[in-house]
């Protein structure tokens, strides 16, 4: 893991950061923290109601101050939101303080996953799966400048993810409780 102990998680909404990074910091024995839940647990309001009041400019400071300080706990898991890659502050502390892990997904995948979730305010009042292929235009390039590493996550069990990502940050396999030979 070439001496970083932190490992951050990018990737587009409903690509698994949040399920795959709680697994893999409960597998590593690390604090795991997500930048969305943390700005919503300073502030004291979800993510749709600050984008509601506030906007996007003003949510995107949030996310950039939390980022900031959080990627200098050490050591933890981060899952960043979709987001976080567009400024590029938060993409020099990710690269800077730890291993960026690139969580890939298909448009349709990721429609299918956050086809429920009224949380998004990306996704509000708009045909879901245009407004993810856009997104994904415009920040697939971001994730890659950033990334350590790229799994992929269709179709895929979050412990196979988070496997795949220890094994390729040289951490011993976790054998599987209960399971029969």
């Amino acid at each position: 893991m070439l001496g970083k102990r932190n490992i951050f998680l990018v990737g587009p909404m409903g690509s698994g950061k949040s399920a795959v990074g709680r697994h893999l910091a409960r597998l590593l024995d690390m604090p795991f923290y997500d930048s969305d839940a943390e700005i919503e647990r300073r502030t004291g309001v979800d993510i749709a109601y600050i984008f509601e009041k506030e906007g996007e400019p003003r949510f995107r400071q949030r996310e950039r101050e939390a980022i900031e300080e959080l990627t200098l706990i050490e050591p933890l898991v981060l899952a960043t939101g979709g987001g976080a890659v567009i400024a590029p502050e938060n993409r020099k502390c990710l690269v800077e303080r730890g291993y960026v892990v690139y969580l890939t997904t298909s448009v349709e995948q990721q429609a299918q996953r956050v086809s429920h979730a009224r949380h998004r305010p990306l996704l509000k009042d708009v045909n879901a799966e245009v407004r993810l292929r856009q997104l994904m235009q415009e920040r697939e390039p971001l994730y890659t400048e950033v990334a350590d590493l790229r799994v992929a996550t269709d179709c895929r069990k979050i412990h196979a993810v988070a496997e795949e990502i220890m094994k390729a940050l040289g951490y011993p396999a976790i054998p599987l409780q209960g399971i029969l030979p």
